[in-house]
């Protein structure tokens, strides 16, 4: 049984804290608040990075092929962006050379390891801030409701660094939708939903990837700002 229901994560500081902000949405990085004529940017949780991070320092965009047996991971596909940003006075600026990690189960609830390297990896920001990655839409497994778990991460030239760590999580209606297809329906029904997971229900609900049928899956963006970097 796997179950990362627990917390091995970083703790920040009030100052760490403070300094990692998530953007509401990517309308929102230029949009202003009625009430504030502001920026609207909402603080999102850190979460636990649980204990299937492998620190494989592998670059790539698709997840879902072993990169030595060449062996694909069969599942609906999903196109995953995380655009990440600098907050500064004015609003929300893109933060380019971040490295952000993506990690998470297969169709049958299982992570890979150090030998099988399949849905994990990394990928720089580009000039507008964005890491993209195609994937597949995770399974599940005992204990946990359906999750992705991503990193953001300070290139080791830059001093001083940082390092914050999350979970995206996704509608329930849509996941019982994709749960009915191949190869997710042998498995039968999930046992957690989103209200009943212990993790989810710290901040989980700021955390909800939004998503949208693209081709034969789906494609979603996730906006993340970071102050003081």
């Amino acid at each position: 049984m796997q179950n990362d229901d627990y917390t091995t994560g970083q703790v920040l500081t009030r100052r760490e804290a403070l300094a990692l902000l998530a953007v509401a949405g990517c309308s929102l990085l230029v949009g202003r608040s009625p009430a504030s004529a502001q920026p609207v940017c909402v603080v999102r949780p850190e979460q636990t990075e649980g204990p299937f991070f492998v620190d494989e320092r592998l670059k790539r965009s698709d997840l879902r092929t072993d990169p030595a047996t060449r062996k694909v991971t069969p599942g609906v596909p999903l196109d995953l962006t995380l655009a990440v940003s600098r907050l500064t006075g004015g609003g929300c600026a893109p933060l380019a050379g971040v490295l952000v990690d993506v990690w998470h189960c297969d169709h049958l609830g299982i992570y890979s390891d150090a030998e099988d390297k399949l849905l994990r990896g990394y990928q720089v920001t580009d000039a507008r801030g964005r890491a993209r990655f195609k994937t597949i839409y995770p399974g599940w497994y005992q204990g946990r409701t359906v999750h992705i778990h991503f990193k953001l991460r300070s290139a080791p030239t830059v001093r001083p660094g940082f390092d914050f760590t999350s979970q995206l999580y996704f509608d329930d209606a849509l996941t019982d939708r994709v749960y009915t297809q191949a190869p997710y329906a042998a498995r039968g029904a999930r046992r957690i939903r989103n209200n009943r997971d212990g993790i989810y229900r710290h901040g989980g609900s700021q955390l909800l990837l939004s998503l949208a049928p693209s081709g034969a899956g789906y494609a979603g963006t996730f906006d993340v700002a970071l102050q003081g970097t």
